[in-house]
């Protein structure tokens, strides 16, 4: 019997456990859409380059730099580690929207919203 409450260990219900919600098989806990995974921050599309890492996607971002010696601008690439959710499944050359969130690894700390085209 529970002494706060007086209700016998039976009857007594534990924490809650917010049920995930599967959408196409979407049983990702970080899915913002269907798991718990809040949004936040900087907001951009990219075209994606890689798919090799199991719900991972690399985006790479073309930036211009300019070089004030020669008063030219160069081409310079980033290129990003998103969370590809299940329930997107974003392949490669597709152009995504991309979100950033709290990190969900070593180097994801964005995560794909919406594929664009």
């Amino acid at each position: 019997m529970n002494i706060k409450t007086k209700i016998p260990k039976e009857q007594a219900v534990t924490k809650k456990q917010k049920p995930v919600k599967s959408n196409k098989g979407c049983n990702d806990p970080n899915c913002p859409f269907h798991g718990s995974l809040k949004l936040r921050g900087r907001v951009f599309s990219e075209k994606i380059v890689s798919t090799k890492s199991h719900r991972t996607a690399t985006i790479e971002m073309e930036r211009r730099h300019y070089i004030p010696k020669y008063e030219r601008y160069e081409k310079r690439k980033t290129r990003l580690q998103v969370h590809n959710p299940d329930c997107i499944n974003a392949k490669e050359g597709d152009v995504v929207k991309v979100q950033e969130c709290r990190p969900i690894s070593k180097t994801k700390h964005f995560v794909i919203i919406k594929k664009t085209k």
